[in-house]
């Protein structure tokens, strides 16, 4: 997606008509034909093997890339992908503040809960460092550093429209990381035997350093039941700083090009509207965060909320696989590897210092 280019500008203009939503409708329905593709693979694999070890999210972009590298879809089918690749996926981080409370985190404590928002901004900038140092683009070396700081995936899909990342940015940095996090699953008690780690030792490793919420659980429960729930909350904590991290970037991409815009032009830069400083998909996360933290959701509505922006995230992701070039894909996978495993084992570093600091017993 180019900036400037995509369905963000578009997007309004094409709902405000009936001619315009009926455009969308044959890309929208390749996108759920990938997705639904997706989900049953999923399915398939918690038949055969007993669990998923490739999520309907990753797969819905693998999915999608290997029909795009056999078949180009045709204009008719653009605008429906677009739109999913865009509107949809940040619907879906607005929906996402539904799943964090800040008020489940308060039984951390302040040192561990201060240290992890410590250990997520310093792996941050660790993981973007490589990735320039490997000479990756800016906005992929973002990408990884987010996915590898915060909640892969997920929060690999919200900073995308922040910074206008490209389909193949996207999938790419969401292929590795999903391959990477399963190796880390499947490893990291292999590590936590090796330390003779306590459980809430254990717990504190693993939600320092487990990408997403299930694979935390996947992790952990087989450790014990104190070592879950310490990662269930650490991860959480990790989780809430998706919206202080989008806020951020998103000032840093406004400012970032009203100062290019002026030096271009050798005037004074112009004014940005509040919406290229704060999108509004940031504002919605933040206010559902707030109000499932006030108790304004109910309980029985929040399985909904996560079946919906799990639905609406692998749409998305189908339509990114759509969109994606494998070809680009392949030749930088190299380097994109060696960050994303790079990156992680900094992360693997910082959090055996946090624990190391505070004594974690």
């Amino acid at each position: 997606m180019e900036p400037g280019a995509g369905p963000a500008q578009s997007d309004p203009m094409i709902l405000a008509r009936p001619s315009g939503v009926l455009s969308l409708i044959p890309g929208l329905l390749a996108c759920v034909a990938v997705a639904v593709a997706a989900v049953a693979v999923q399915a398939l694999e918690l038949r055969l093997l007993g669990r998923g070890w490739v999520d309907a999210v990753v797969l819905a972009i693998l999915i999608g890339a290997v029909v795009r590298s056999l078949w180009t879809p045709p204009a008719a089918l653009r605008p429906g992908i677009e739109f999913s690749a865009r509107t949809l996926l940040e619907v879906a981080v607005v929906l996402l503040g539904a799943s964090v409370s800040a008020a489940t985190v308060i039984a951390i404590g302040p040192g561990l809960l201060l240290g992890t928002a410590v250990v997520v901004t310093l792996a941050i900038g660790v993981s973007y460092g490589i990735g320039r140092l490997l000479r990756l683009p800016r906005r992929m070396a973002v990408l990884i550093a987010c996915g590898n700081a915060i909640c892969g995936n997920s929060a690999i899909a919200a900073v995308a429209p922040v910074i206008d990342a490209d389909a193949e940015d996207v999938s790419a940095a969401i292929a590795f990381t999903a391959v990477l996090g399963i190796v880390v699953v499947l490893t990291l008690p292999l590590l936590g035997d090796a330390l003779a780690m306590s459980e809430v030792q254990y717990g504190t490793l693993a939600g320092l350093t487990v990408y997403a919420v299930p694979q935390v659980l996947a992790a952990t429960v087989p450790v014990g039941a104190v070592a879950n729930q310490a990662g269930t909350l650490i991860k959480l904590v990790r989780v809430l700083m998706l919206g202080p991290v989008c806020l951020a970037l998103a000032v840093i991409v406004a400012l970032r090009g009203r100062s290019q815009a002026g030096a271009s032009a050798g005037a004074p830069p112009r004014r940005l509207p509040l919406g290229h400083l704060l999108p509004w998909f940031i504002v919605g996360f933040l206010l559902m965060m707030g109000a499932r933290s006030l108790g304004l959701i109910p309980a029985d509505v929040l399985p909904v909320l996560r079946w919906i922006t799990t639905a609406l995230t692998v749409l998305a992701m189908a339509a990114l696989g759509l969109s994606t070039d494998a070809r680009a894909v392949v030749r930088s996978g190299p380097r994109i590897a060696a960050v994303v495993t790079l990156s992680l084992l900094a992360l693997i570093g910082l959090a055996l210092g946090l624990i190391g600091l505070l004594a974690v017993a």
